[in-house]
């Protein structure tokens, strides 16, 4: 039967039988048993008035965990009544109306007490208790007490512990990662491969745009640690969206539309590529709407894996020094909890803002829901017109305190949403990584969503593309191309497997879709299959872009027509930018293990990647970059089993 404490059924059943055991001990003359309890109060230490100080959170500078609890001997009468008392503070304490930074109060926890019985130590009880803030002071109404194994003479029973595993690792027989895999606990999605498809059976293809570029960050990371990424973890589209495509800027209005093309390297003999781009407008610095940035920090236990906190900590000093004096920053930290530990501050307050970001730590829990609805509610609050608000979260995407799913957590703040809150996610960290969350909550929170491996990375996000990934000139914008079905016989989009929209749905503006931000480009590539006798003029498509301002709601719709003739004659005389997007697709494609690129290979990206860096201006660091990894990545490729 102590084999299987850990079953709570087992263990209730143990529990009885082991109490009755006591009984009949102290009955016999036995020396009365010591019963292990007590009550601590946590040591009060001062708050800033605008702070919640949840009891336990380590992002609360300030809220140390509490001393280890003083074991004290008392009779089982001491012991009936301390616990009544105990039962009456935590009702009182609960009673209590509590202010909205106090209101976030912890999940059920198990609290474990133990007696000792001849030499003996077994569970004789478990209490599930809450710790809860009593306003303007932290209280622990149950002190918790954590029982690592049961002692029994001749074994060791374990029976439950809460002892954090080794570093991301669940230790259960070991440390290393399952199936040789390059990281533990890494969660991903595959949303297939776009096929060829008939004009004759369909002639529109429709998706939302999509700017966000975390993918090709996650599979960088992959490959400069040594490791071929994910197949699940690459979506074509953000890697083509990662580099800068040369498109010109709009003659007038927010957007243009940019389309060129050439026969393809990849793929067999006959096949074209179109590259389709919309190119936003840019806004400077200077002329940049104020923004009230709302920052929601994981700093749960996890965020002390590699350097991914400070890595975050790096960033969040990088935008801060880009901040004007009537942008306001406030910061929501969550770990065990959630709590503000900057209320909203003027971007001119560099002190108090770097003071916050300092003062970060990690430990505990992931309690992710917590912590976006708390910012979400204050950004709610300091919603204005002609003002950007934003909620920006930092994390690795694993929550496990609360609701943990996009759809769940989504729940809980859509409303916030439509009030005008975006959302830009960024993650960090590898292994105990969630690119599923992260991505889900930036596409239905209408925002984007990057991933932060390095310090340029960070630099290129929160510096160069600031007011890009601020301030958004057009909200769910969608693209559809209507190919013509006597010049194109199949075609087939690279990419944007998650952001399909039905082809009846394009003019439908009650649709979601995808956000640009000022300065951003969406570039989508088409593979071609054009019919025999196509006219050498022939009309191969229209594109269409739809979408609403992001103030206003006006909604305007623009196109453009792209013939054959317009095409390149030779891949190598196409545009270098058009060349390195192709062969950036033919990358994502090979290392998500496309059928479509399974005759292509590694080696050939790698090469053509420094050819076409040649052909690029030298300062280009993200072509010269991609150009040393694709070679590392053939390298990878050839020494796998």
């Amino acid at each position: 039967m102590l084999a299987n404490l850990a079953n709570p059924k087992t263990a209730l059943i143990a529990i009885i039988a082991l109490v009755a055991m006591a009984a009949l001990a102290i009955s016999c003359s036995a020396p009365e048993p010591a019963i292990e309890k007590s009550i601590s109060a946590q040591p009060q230490m001062p708050a800033p008035a605008s702070q919640a100080v949840i009891p336990g959170n380590p992002g609360n500078p300030g809220s140390p965990a509490a001393p280890a609890p003083a074991s004290q001997a008392m009779s089982v009468e001491e012991a009936e009544a301390l616990a009544e008392a105990r039962a009456e503070a935590m009702a009182g304490a609960m009673a209590q109306e509590m202010p909205r930074e106090s209101a976030l109060v912890a999940p059920n926890r198990e609290v474990v007490r133990t007696v000792e019985v001849a030499a003996e130590t077994v569970v004789i009880e478990k209490e599930v208790v809450r710790e809860v803030q009593v306003p303007g002071e932290t209280m622990v109404v149950v002190e918790k007490e954590v029982i690592k194994e049961v002692q029994v003479p001749g074994q060791t029973v374990v029976v439950g512990s809460e002892a954090a595993p080794t570093e991301g690792f669940n230790v259960i027989g070991g440390t290393s990662t399952v199936n040789d895999a390059a990281y533990d606990l890494t969660f991903f999605k595959h949303y297939g491969v776009n096929p060829f498809i008939d004009t004759d059976d369909d002639n529109l293809s429709t998706f939302a745009v999509d700017v966000d570029t975390a993918s090709y960050s996650v599979a960088r990371a992959y490959v400069n640690d040594g490791y071929l990424p994910e197949p699940a973890s690459v979506r074509v589209e953000e890697f083509v969206n990662a580099f800068d495509q040369g498109y010109a800027p709009p003659a007038e209005g927010a957007f243009a539309i940019r389309v060129d093309g050439a026969p393809s390297p990849f793929g067999g003999d006959n096949r074209k590529l179109m590259r389709v781009g919309l190119q936003g407008e840019t806004v400077s610095q200077d002329a940049r709407k104020d923004a009230t940035l709302i920052f929601a920090i994981d700093v749960s236990g996890s965020m002390d894996r590699g350097d991914r906190l400070e890595l975050a900590k790096r960033a969040l000093r990088m935008l801060t020094e880009q901040l004007r004096q009537r942008d306001e920053v406030g910061i929501v930290t969550y770990g065990d909890y959630a709590s503000v530990l900057l209320e909203p501050t003027n971007g001119g307050e560099t002190r108090a803002i770097s003071g916050a970001i300092d003062s970060l730590y990690p430990g505990g829990s992931t309690y992710a829901e917590a912590g976006l609805r708390l910012a979400y509610e204050i950004a709610a609050a300091r919603v204005r017109p002609g003002r950007v608000t934003r909620v920006i979260l930092l994390s690795d995407g694993v929550a496990n305190v609360g609701d943990t799913g996009p759809d769940s957590i989504l729940k809980s703040v859509r409303d916030y949403v439509d009030e005008g809150v975006t959302l830009t996610t960024v993650g960090f960290g590898m292994g105990n990584y969630n690119d599923i969350l992260m991505e889900r909550l930036a596409n239905d929170g209408d925002g984007t969503y990057h991933y932060v491996d390095t310090a340029e990375e960070a630099r290129r996000l929160f510096v160069q593309n600031l007011v890009g990934t601020l301030q958004n000139i057009a909200k769910d914008a969608k693209t559809q191309v209507v190919f013509d079905e006597d010049t194109v016989r199949s075609y087939r989009l690279l990419g944007y497997e998650n952001r399909d929209v039905a082809d009846e749905d394009f003019r439908n503006d009650a649709v979601d879709a995808g956000e640009i931000g000022a300065g951003h480009s969406v570039t989508a590539l088409y593979e071609l299959k054009l019919q025999d006798n196509a006219p050498s003029d022939g009309k191969i498509a229209t594109i269409h872009m739809r979408w609403a301002d992001p103030d206003d709601g006006e909604v305007t719709e623009i196109s453009r027509d792209f013939r054959l003739n317009d095409m390149s004659a030779e891949f190598k005389d196409a545009a270098p930018r058009f060349q390195l997007a192709a062969v950036v697709a033919e990358y994502a494609e090979l290392l998500r293990e496309s059928y479509w690129a399974r005759e292509g290979s590694l080696d050939t990206v790698a090469s053509e990647a420094a050819r076409i860096r040649r052909l690029l201006p030298p300062d280009d660091l993200a072509a010269a970059e991609f150009a040393a990894l694709t070679a590392r990545a053939a390298q990878l490729s050839e020494e796998a089993p």
